[in-house]
């Protein structure tokens, strides 16, 4: 996805009305819910949720609208730890979201222990001046963390959206007033191809789990409509390897067979007709490594 220019939103915006309105970055230790959170409270499929850690790759923009304001999301990568440059890139697509942010929602998971990356973060925050809310997570699954009661802390659960209503109250009274800056029935700003292959890869992990190496991606190559009414979609899963190629095909391709199953059936449900996918697994040896490479995957 390419980076957003504030005058391009500006050109394309049709509806001047006025708002509640300016961005919100959510920064997070990896497998917080943060994801989970976007989708329910916008009701649509727009960040892919997984048990696995380090899921969100890219900086995902989500549009919230009500009649009183448009809060414009950044979902970001989770943050951790890492001198890879594969994960560097992907701490940067995160910390790069802070630059525009009126204010910065902290989501830390509240079953688990705080770890060093809770300290990795918490040291990034000291950092910059822009207003800070601890979200806690998972309030409907037993604690592990003291959370307390402060001004600028709140608790969740992305399985009732009851629980968002003071957070969203309080995001409210950090947001100027403005021309709002999409149209209001936009809820994203993702091109289709990404979605996609967003798509494609929550049913990699969903189908493989464990058995997934993390040095996979999805390139999706084309898409078009055909004379009979289907979309007809071309995709890729590259992997660093032959033998992780092997095990994402699976034994006599049962493995790519699931996904391309799971992952058709939701293409279809999103874009109300029959969809053809042809989906093949094939090798970028190293690609990680490759620093041009990384960051053009991640735009």
């Amino acid at each position: 996805m390419q980076e957003l220019q504030l005058q391009d939103i500006l050109k394309n915006t049709t509806d001047l009305k006025e708002k509640k309105v300016w961005y919100v970055a959510i920064i997070w230790r990896p497998n917080a819910w943060k994801s989970t959170f976007i989708n329910t409270l916008i009701g649509e499929k727009i960040a892919i949720t997984s048990s696995v850690p380090q899921t969100t790759r890219n900086k995902i923009l989500a549009m919230y609208n009500d009649e009183e304001s448009q809060i414009i999301f950044f979902d970001t990568p989770g943050i951790h730890e890492s001198t890879k440059s594969f994960n560097s890139e992907i701490n940067n697509q995160a910390l790069s979201s802070l630059r525009d942010a009126e204010l910065v929602l902290y989501f830390i998971d509240s079953s688990r222990p705080s770890g060093s990356e809770e300290e990795y973060i918490a040291d990034i925050l000291t950092k910059i001046n822009t207003p800070v809310y601890k979200v806690y997570t998972k309030r409907d699954l037993p604690k592990v963390q003291n959370i307390g009661v402060w001004d600028d802390v709140f608790e969740i659960s992305s399985e009732d959206k009851m629980w968002f209503i003071d957070l969203l109250a309080a995001i409210k009274t950090q947001l100027p007033n403005g021309p709002i800056l999409f149209p209001e029935d936009y809820y994203t700003k993702q091109d289709i191809f990404f979605r996609v292959s967003e798509i494609i890869r929550e049913k990699l992990f969903e189908n493989l789990k464990e058995e997934l190496p993390h040095s996979v991606f999805v390139a999706v190559e084309e898409i078009e409509d055909d004379d009979k009414g289907m979309k007809r979609i071309s995709a890729y899963v590259y992997t660093e390897t032959d033998s992780q190629k092997y095990i994402v095909i699976g034994k006599a391709g049962a493995g790519i067979t699931r996904v391309w199953k799971a992952a058709r059936m939701e293409l279809e449900e999103i874009f109300w007709q029959k969809v053809f996918l042809s989906l093949r697994a094939k090798v970028r040896k190293n690609w990680r490594k490759d620093e041009w490479f990384v960051r053009k995957m991640l735009k």
